[in-house]
Formats: structure tokens, sequence, C-alpha cells
């Protein structure tokens, strides 16, 4: 049985937030300046290995005891940037999801009710001390989510069927395929005020609007210097090469959006459809596990 730091984890992808150094206070910033001049940094693929380690233990350590050191470091015309993981902070925010994704049962199998518990009172007393907290990064399980989409444009897709050695410039895995888009913070900001107002005029409120408003928001809590990823992460390794490369998700949603602005309600369901047909392999896996 191989090692859990052997381990591929498929199932994640993610929105990071790469802020500018000016953005950190003092020590904080020191430390990112010093971080990035290692040689070798963790990736997400390491991050999450070592979650999957701290569940082993009975009980099982839900939530890290200390918050992470580590970050993700890119370099974007010229300014350094960093996503630091708070992985303590994300893992309090996922036990708060995990019981409309798994069922009773399987919930507490996993993760005792105790345990659940105690984890909960310790953030609780966690956010009276830090009320104003916030993640760089969010997860999203066996799937991108559509809004995610929004925030970025096919000409910033990024793919590599394959990648050699170790990639430093970012969350990347030295190892494997990679699909990934990155964007200015502030075109993020542009595009999601823009899908919005199409959005708004001429569907209901729902799923796709709630979620792009909520993504929005936290976008605003950070500098406008800042940089947008989004990134397959794990899914890369459960899906074909020719899916991977035909994959322009972040195209069909703007086109679909388009479509709506113009009234062209057929346009905007055969852009959805495209979306619903490609999504389908990844969600079957999602049931299969």
């Amino acid at each position: 049985m191989p090692k859990v730091s052997s381990v591929t984890v498929p199932y994640a992808s993610y929105l990071r937030v790469y802020e500018p150094l000016a953005a950190f206070p003092q020590p904080e910033r020191g430390h990112w300046e010093r971080y990035a001049k290692r040689e070798r940094r963790p990736s997400y693929q390491d991050e999450l290995r070592r979650s999957l380690a701290d569940l082993l233990p009975t009980p099982p350590i839900p939530v890290p005891v200390h918050e992470s050191d580590d970050a993700f470091v890119i370099e974007a015309e010229g300014v350094l940037c960093v996503c630091p993981w708070r992985t303590r902070l994300r893992g309090w925010q996922a036990l708060d999801e995990l019981p409309g994704e798994l069922s009773a049962p399987v919930l507490d199998a996993v993760l005792p009710p105790v345990v659940r518990r105690q984890a909960s009172d310790d953030y609780e007393r966690w956010l009276e001390r830090n009320p104003d907290a916030r993640p760089w990064i969010r997860t999203s399980t066996w799937q991108v989510p559509l809004n995610w989409f929004v925030l970025v444009s096919d000409e910033e897709r990024e793919y590599e069927g394959k990648a050699d050695g170790d990639d430093a410039n970012g969350a990347g895995e030295g190892e494997g395929p990679r699909l990934r888009y990155r964007t200015p913070m502030v075109q993020a900001r542009r595009r999601v005020a823009r899908g919005l107002r199409t959005l708004r005029d001429a569907v209901e409120e729902g799923p796709l609007i709630e979620g792009l408003v909520d993504v929005g928001r936290w976008l605003e809590e950070f500098h406008p210097r800042s940089y947008v990823e989004l990134d397959y992460g794990g899914l890369v390794h459960i899906l074909p090469p020719d899916l991977l490369d035909e994959d322009h998700s972040a195209a069909d949603v703007a086109e679909g959006i388009e479509a709506l602005r113009r009234g062209d309600e057929a346009g905007a369901s055969e852009a959805y459809a495209r979306l619903v047909e490609r999504w389908r392999a990844v969600r079957d896996r999602r049931h299969a596990n």
C-alpha cells in the first residue's frame, strides 16, 4: 500500500487569490519574503496529503492544531504575490459544509460527533479573536462551480498535458497534467459585475446568481492588485487527456452569458448543454466513489 505522502488526490479544484506582499502587515510580510526564496515549496497535493494523514489517527484530527505557515507563490508583472494556505481556517469552514455532503452515518463514522463538536467550539472561540478572517483559497470537490468560470477568460487558459520537473510558479504539481486560468483581480471583479447584470435581467434568482454574488463579495476583501487563479487541481488526474484538451468551459460560460444579454435563449441553452455534457464525466466518477 502506498504511503499517504505519495498518493495523488484526484477530487479537488481550487479558486485562489494571490495578494502582493504590500497587502500583508509585518511581521507576516517578512515571513513571506523569506518563504518565497525557498528552492522547493510544497504543492497543492502535499497540502491534501497532510490533511488525509490527519484523519488516520484515532480519534481523527479534523482541523490542524496550528495554522499553516505555507503558501503558494507567483511573480506577476514583476510583483511577488502570495496565497497563504490557511489550512486550519479552511478546515473549520469545511466541517460546517460536511453535513450537506455526507449522510449522517458516514459522517459519524469518519468524524465522530464529539470530535466535530470540539472543533466547532474551537472555531467559535477563534472567531471571537479573529472576526475578519477569510481564506485565500476556496475548494470544490468533484467539480468546478460554474460561477468560477465567470471570473476568467478562455484566453487565460493554460493547459499542459505533462509537466516535467517542479513548478515553483504557483500551486502546480511538478508531475502530471495541469489546467488552470489566472487573471488580474480587476478583470475578475469586472466580469463578476457584468455577469450579474446580465443574469439578473435574464433569469430568476438561483444557485448560479447566488454563487456569483458570494464569490464577488469574497473578491472585494483582497488587494486590487491581486491575481485570481482557477485551478482544476486533482481533477486533471481523473479526466481523459482528450477531454481536458477540448475543455473550454470558460468560453462556454462566457458565450452563454453573452447569448442571454442578446436575448438569444437558444444560444444560451446550447452553451449550457455543452457544459452539462462535459461535466457529466466528472459527476459519474463522484457517484462511483
